[in-house]
């Protein structure tokens, strides 16, 4: 949620930024300004009104000791009307505020000056690209045809017991996919992350927080009775670890990782870009979260792309970076790089990481906060990236190493897999 203060500064700055989301909000500015304004002028009516009640209730009580009853009862006459005009801007304001967050609600954060302007992902800058793209010859099957081949994932038995796009992983599927969630939770804690078991169902409160309510509502799955909503990432409950919490500025960075299942409706996806492992309701995700001083975050934010990018190095995976263009920009993020593993049998680039800095965007949902040389407490940044989603990990995993004798683990996965073939 933007902070008032800074559209108060910064307005037509923010417009001229928001281009790059090829959206105007000025008018929308514009009316959290007088709506604002609105509520600033209704509190200090009520201030006064507060400080005129108390002024009254002292001179009653003085009037009284000094026996001037007459006049002490003439004053206490007034003191009904100024409870009820307390009452009704009291109210007025409740009601200003109320307008005024639905209002922010709907403002995504300000994209930072670098983001490159577009409309979809097409418009997106590649920043780097690495690794050799494997030629399979004859051995090009994508990684559904492999996973029934060598009985490593059943879709079909998915589909079944829960819908599709909850699949059962079987044998040395199942290991695959426990040893890639250790070898990513080892190698966060190798820099200096924080491992965090958080719960799978969060709040209201807490979906508010991190910028999925009200924005991506219609995408969660929601249990109604206890009104909890299943994460679509670790990144909601690690995050709001600090809501409502003043960090010491010692301790930043806080980093924290945290493997989870995850949930995700994906309503509306449909096609070739949701078959197999492309596109899950359940899926298992390895997140990073950062907690940052403002003054540090994008420093922060390379060094996370270039922990991901140690990952897929790891796996011996070809990839690129991307920066996100306006249009393909989340709600809550200023800069986001997307990292890409290229599938060989599906001969395209399959998303598997978004690391993203939010600035204050969520702080300020979340009153995160600083405090530091005894000034008045600052919101923080926070940052958080995928390292790594599973399951186009293991899609292109499967598909470019697929060979006569089977399909190769790469050595860093080794020691976790505890074999070194699927075959």
């Amino acid at each position: 949620m933007l902070e008032l203060q800074r559209i108060r500064e910064q307005k037509d700055e923010m417009n001229k930024l928001f281009e790059a989301r090829n959206i105007d909000v000025s008018k929308m500015l514009d009316e959290v300004l007088e709506i604002d304004e609105q509520r600033r002028k209704t509190q200090q009516e009520l201030d006064e009104v507060l400080t005129e009640s108390n002024r009254i209730a002292k001179s009653i009580g003085m009037l009284f000791k000094e026996g001037k009853q007459a006049e002490a009862n003439e004053l206490k006459a007034k003191a009904p009307e100024l409870k009820e005009t307390a009452k009704i801007l009291k109210e007025k304001g409740s009601e200003l505020k109320e307008k005024l967050n639905q209002l922010l609600y709907q403002i995504p954060n300000v994209p930072n000056p670098t983001v490159p302007k577009g409309k979809t992902d097409e418009d997106n800058e590649v920043v780097m690209t690495k690794g050799e793209i494997p030629d399979l010859g004859k051995y090009n099957l994508p990684h559904w045809e492999l996973a029934k081949k060598y009985n490593l994932i059943d879709f079909e038995l998915g589909v079944k017991i829960s819908g599709a796009g909850f699949p059962v992983y079987l044998g040395k599927g199942a290991k695959l996919q426990r040893a890639l969630i250790n070898f990513f939770i080892d190698e966060a804690e190798n820099a200096g992350f924080n491992e965090v078991i958080p719960p799978l169902l969060v709040n209201e409160a807490s979906g508010f927080g991190t910028g999925q309510l009200p924005d991506k509502e219609g995408q969660m799955y929601h249990d109604a009775t206890d009104n909890l909503y299943l994460i679509p990432t670790a990144e909601v409950p690690i995050t709001n670890i600090f809501r409502d919490v003043i960090v010491d500025p010692k301790d930043l960075p806080i980093k924290k990782t945290g493997y989870t299942p995850c949930f995700r409706r994906e309503a509306g996806s449909y096609g070739k870009d949701v078959r197999g492992l492309n596109r899950l309701h359940q899926f298992d995700k390895v997140e990073i979260v950062q907690v940052a001083h403002p003054s540090q975050s994008y420093q922060l934010l390379d060094e996370m792309v270039e922990h991901v990018k140690s990952l897929l190095e790891k796996l011996e995976l070809p990839y690129r970076v991307l920066r996100l263009c306006g249009g393909d920009l989340g709600f809550t993020s200023a800069l986001t790089f997307d990292l890409e593993v290229f599938s060989v049998a599906q001969e395209r680039w399959l998303e598997v990481s978004s690391v993203s800095n939010f600035e204050t965007f969520q702080a300020n949902r979340l009153k995160l906060r600083f405090k530091e040389n005894g000034e008045k407490p600052q919101l923080a940044h926070t940052l958080n990236g995928s390292a790594l989603a599973l399951p186009r990990i293991v899609a292109a995993l499967l598909e470019n190493n697929q060979t006569a004798e089977g399909i190769k683990i790469p050595k860093a996965l080794i020691p976790y897999t505890k074999f070194d073939i699927i075959n």
